[in-house]
């Protein structure tokens, strides 16, 4: 099922999208379950917010997919490698991603995000998929040039608005038929699938969970198929995942 995070008069709620409809729930089904309060309200009624502000975490998987067929037939088994994104950098659909001042060299790369539904500590990869509640997209942004100037992610990946979100939550969504595609302002520059991937999501999640207890609500960015795409003020970014619906945001300088 698809389950949404949205706002309408002014009143944020959660619900479960029924063809042209939100099934409004009495609470976050990540907690309180599905329970219905018996209204409905039309999908085009609402605003779409992000459908989880990560109470803890946002965990970003670093090189996570070969380069192409012949790097994975010679690739050796190592590691994941990841980053912290802050939950101040989530946003939701539509809303816009700021470009900071201090960066002229702004990237975006669209990524399956898992999220997590339950606290995971040294969870085994056997397991590891009993804790996720579902799956949306995400824009993994980036200021490049500061990157390359701190030799560090951490300022690189963290600003107000650096990962946006979206639209839903797909709690049953088949991760090995993962079919991505990004386009700025209707151009594609991003595709890719889950067959280049160096590491299942369940090692994923089992790896991270013997670093630090995840929680509910966490998110993980499982890493950019293809490649990434320059914004500047005025774009406008699309990233599908067929399955999961679209996520797009504008751009805008702050």
């Amino acid at each position: 099922m698809k389950v949404a995070r949205f706002s309408h008069a002014d009143i944020i709620a959660f619900g479960i999208i029924d063809d042209d409809e939100l099934v409004v729930l009495k609470g976050d089904p990540m907690f309180a379950g599905y329970d219905p309060t018996g209204e409905r309200i039309g999908l085009r009624e609402v605003k779409l917010l992000a459908p989880v502000i990560p109470r803890s975490k946002v965990v970003g998987m670093a090189h996570s997919f070969y380069a192409n067929r012949e790097e994975q037939a010679a690739g050796t088994p190592r590691e994941p490698r990841f980053f912290l994104k802050p939950n101040t950098a989530v946003v939701g659909p539509g809303d816009p991603i700021v470009l900071p001042t201090q960066s002229g060299d702004v990237r975006v790369e669209g990524e399956l995000a898992v999220v997590i539904g339950r606290i995971t500590r040294n969870v085994s990869v056997e397991d590891a998929e009993d804790a996720i509640f579902g799956y949306t997209i995400a824009n993994d942004v980036t200021a490049r040039d500061l990157f390359e100037r701190d030799e560090d992610l951490t300022r690189a990946k963290s600003f107000d608005s650096f990962c946006p979100l979206g639209p839903v939550i797909d709690t049953e969504f088949d991760w090995t038929g993962l079919s991505l595609h990004g386009r700025i302002n209707d151009e594609p520059f991003q595709s890719g699938n889950a067959a280049l991937l160096r590491h299942t999501i369940a090692e994923m999640v089992s790896f991270l969970s013997g670093v630090f207890t995840l929680l509910p609500g966490d998110v993980i960015l499982t890493g950019a198929p293809g490649t990434s795409g320059a914004v500047v003020e005025g774009d406008t970014v699309q990233v599908e995942i067929a399955g999961i619906g679209v996520l797009s945001n504008p751009v805008r300088r702050a």
